[in-house]
């Protein structure tokens, strides 16, 4: 890292600045509540309580299904991720070799490396989240077999068994939200290898897109209409 130069040092703190603003704005502020994540955690709270007063749940099994094989496929992503990732932190004499003959000095082997090494952690990252998130989804299920149905589930036990499962489900999808973040800013980070205000550019690029996407998409929209509302796509 010591022999990067000055600009790409400002280059990765504002991609972990701009990481980290993201997150604490969507995942911590007043103005988490206007997210689509925050909507669509009430949703999945109204799934779990539309649950308990099912006789048969099949579909419930099957949305834990499909969430857990999310969650597998994207742990699988990161893993191959990485191993791409030590690819590129072992190519580095070979590209400073080849770079310094198309252009004496453009990139040196530390450089390269502090670039792949910055791959490395970020994929790292987001394969445990979405293993631990594989993990919660499991204890998920455990507790949604716990939730009684039909009376039951109105008493006091069977509305505690619920808010287990609920929450469960919320703090799981919590930490896949986070790994696929990762995965998002990932591609920005790709910008890095093209100098310095291209990874600028390419973090400010994705963390709009993903702030638009949480606070003024149509998805958004749609997760919010309500009986009578026109609907977010014609």
């Amino acid at each position: 890292m010591s022999q990067l130069p000055h600009l790409d040092f400002i280059a990765v703190a504002w991609f972990v600045g701009c990481w980290l603003v993201y997150g604490l704005l969507v995942d911590a502020s007043p103005l988490r509540f206007r997210s689509l994540s925050h909507v669509m955690d009430g949703h999945r709270r109204e799934w779990i309580a539309t649950m308990a007063r099912r006789e048969m749940r099949m579909v419930d099994t099957a949305i834990m299904t499909g969430l857990q094989n999310g969650c597998a496929f994207f742990a699988s992503t990161s893993a191959l991720a990485i191993g791409a990732a030590f690819a590129v932190l072992n190519s580095s004499d070979r590209v400073a070799e080849v770079m310094s003959d198309l252009a004496p000095g453009g990139v040196t082997a530390g450089e390269w490396e502090a670039k792949g090494f910055g791959l490395l952690l970020v994929y790292a990252y987001a394969f445990f989240k979405f293993g631990w998130s594989y993990r919660l989804f499991n204890y998920a299920s455990i507790l949604i077999g716990a939730v009684p149905q039909g009376e039951e589930a109105e008493t006091p036990e069977g509305r505690a068994a619920v808010g287990r499962a609920a929450d469960m489900i919320v703090i799981a999808g919590r930490h896949f939200n986070r790994g696929l973040r990762a995965m998002f800013l990932s591609v920005g980070l790709l910008g890095w290898f093209a100098g310095p205000w291209a990874f600028i550019a390419t973090t400010t690029f994705i963390v709009a897109v993903l702030a638009r996407r949480q606070f003024a998409s149509r998805s958004l929209a749609a997760s919010l209409r309500g009986a009578g509302d026109p609907p977010a796509v014609r």
